[in-house]
This record gives structure tokens, C-alpha cells and sequence, in this order.
């Protein structure tokens, strides 16, 4: 299935190194953040891993739960979390799911329905297994971003992508490009110069189309 920003994302019954979860449930009234890996004990996804573990304490700020998916089974997840905290100096302290059925990544739009892995199988048999999805606490997709195998993710880039989803939803407004907490906002079109006043006090017209204001 095709996963469309503000369409409720699948849910499922999985095991994950934590037990066994179903994902809506194990979500709650949480932010959440779906991450996937092509495989185990590979170098790109083990520094990745370790990059979320180290964030830790900035996920829970956020009201935010993180949760991995690798198509390997829970033992080889449990086994790999020693070589990201030797990577990172970071537990991992959230679950990793089990995936090695497919489930999760096709229904998530990150295999083909025909994909399989077979004996011997390398990560790049599941290469397009590589794939964020921020998830609000009404279930809906918020945002997706897909990455090949070479290129390490920013996890940097997707806090501040959290962070603005989270003040444009409590907020009713926009964010401009390369926005970070404590810059101004932009007041949506959709209100009048009469609302926007009354709603964001004063506030910047660099545009008609275009006001600024700063997130009170």
C-alpha cells in the first residue's frame, strides 16, 4: 500500500527486542518515529542506531517514542545492541522490531509484495528498507523521508523536523525553511490580517502572502 501524509499509517502486531507490541497501542497518546534498517550488523545502520540512542533524552522531551525495524530476528537485535553502544556509549533503550517475515516493510510501502529474502541474503536484498516515518498520537503520518543504503541519515535534521511538526500542530501555523525553536513562524493565509492580529499580536508582513511572527 501507498502511505499518503495524514492517512492513519497500518497497524500491526509485531515482536520487538521489548516483547511483543501492537503498534497503535504500544503509541498511545505519544509522538511517535517508525526508523528502518536493511539488516544487522552493518556499518551505515550501526552508527545510525547509535546516533537515536544518544538522543534519548531529546525523544522524551518531545513526548516522542522511537521504535526500529530490521529484518533480522529479536536475538540478532538483542546481540547488536552491544556494538552500538560501542559505538555510541549509548543503550539502546527502545525497541527494535523483528521483521524478518517482511510484514512491517511491505506494509509500510518499503518492499515490494514479491519481495523475499533468501538463504545467504545480503543487505541488499532489502536495500529499500531504509525509510523514517514520524507518526502524531492520532495515528496519521505527519512526514516520510526515504534514504539509500550509502547515505547515513540526519538525525539532527529529523529532531528539527519533529520539532516544527509538533509547533505547527499546537500552533495552527508554518514554518519557514531551515526553521529551529525560538525563530519566528508564518501566520497561514487561510487567516485574515484581522484574525492574525487578534490571534499572534504583532507580527511582520514581508509579503502579502508572507507574515512573520514569533511562536508565543
Amino acid at each position: 500500500m501507498s502511505l499518503r501524509i495524514n492517512a492513519v499509517v497500518p497497524d500491526f502486531e509485531a515482536e520487538t527486542s521489548h516483547g511483543t507490541i501492537r503498534f497503535h497501542d504500544w503509541i498511545g497518546d505519544s509522538w511517535a518515529i517508525l526508523f528502518s534498517h536493511p539488516k544487522d550488523f552493518t556499518p551505515v545502520c550501526t552508527t545510525e542506531f547509535g546516533a537515536v540512542a544518544t538522543l534519548s533524552d531529546e525523544w522524551k522531551k518531545r513526548g516522542t517514542k522511537v521504535i526500529g525495524v530490521s529484518v533480522d530476528g529479536v536475538e540478532d537485535h538483542k546481540r547488536w545492541g552491544d556494538d552500538i553502544k560501542t559505538v555510541s556509549g549509548s543503550d539502546v533503550d527502545f525497541p527494535i522490531i523483528a521483521d524478518d517475515g517482511l510484514k512491517v516493510s511491505k506494509l509500510y510501502d518499503m518492499l515490494p509484495e514479491d519481495a523475499y529474502l533468501p538463504d545467504g541474503r545480503t543487505p541488499a536484498d532489502s536495500a529499500t528498507v531504509r525509510s523514517v516515518f514520524i507518526i502524531g498520537p492520532d495515528k496519521q503520518l505527519k512526514l516520510s523521508m526515504t534514504y539509500p543504503m550509502t547515505v547515513g541519515r540526519n538525525f539532527a535534521e529529523i529532531l528539527r523536523a519533529l520539532d516544527a511538526l509538533q509547533a505547527t500542530t499546537q500552533h495552527g501555523v508554518a514554518t519557514p525553511a531551515d526553521w529551529t525553536v525560538g525563530q519566528d513562524v508564518i501566520i497561514p493565509p487561510s487567516v485574515s490580517d484581522e484574525d492574525a492580529k487578534q490571534k499572534y499580536g504583532e507580527y511582520e508582513t514581508v509579503l502579502p502572502y508572507l507574515r512573520k511572527t514569533p511562536l508565543r
